[in-house]
């Protein structure tokens, strides 16, 4: 299968889900990127508390809950193998797009940052999950619908990240 995000292509026939949002903003995509990842309001912290709990009685293995530190454009990685936030950079290009890994004992999540380079610009948010093992369909059917909340939250904060500095 092909689309339209072309570089996900590799990814698309392998991931089990795929889920887009779309934002627009006179940015760029490192201001994009740094004001959705450090998108932290109270409620999305104690979300992770819970998921920290049902990921115990499930017996899943979790990365942390993520640092609340907030990221600045200059401090946005596009290094494969090297941090934002929780994310591990797989590739990316500072002006088309940011391809970050998260990696438990039950799925592989994606999440993927693409513009057009326009201005103003077109941000393609996209989640892409591969389930390891069936808790891992289990573990995100159960939090799909705070999923959608939380990256509409997201892209929210990327569109508006340049008015908080």
């Amino acid at each position: 299968m092909t689309t339209t995000l072309h570089e996900l292509d590799d990814l698309v026939p392998v991931v089990d889900e795929i889920d887009v949002k779309t934002a627009h903003g006179d940015l760029t995509l490192p201001e994009f990127v740094a004001g959705a990842l450090s998108y932290s309001p109270l409620w999305v912290k104690g979300l992770f508390a819970v998921r920290m709990a049902v990921a115990a009685v499930l017996r899943l293995e979790t990365t942390g809950v993520p640092d609340s530190r907030r990221l600045r454009p200059e401090t946005v990685s596009f290094t494969p193998g090297e941090k934002n936030a929780f994310f591990t950079v797989k590739r990316g290009e500072e002006d088309r797009f940011l391809l970050l890994e998260v990696t438990d004992n039950h799925l592989v999540g994606y999440l993927a940052f693409i513009t057009d380079n326009e201005r103003p610009a077109t941000f393609k948010v996209v989640t892409l999950v591969k389930f390891l093992r069936p808790a891992g369909r289990f573990y995100y059917n159960l939090i799909r619908p705070f999923h959608h909340v939380i990256m509409l939250g997201m892209c929210r904060a990327g569109e508006t990240s340049r008015a908080k500095r």
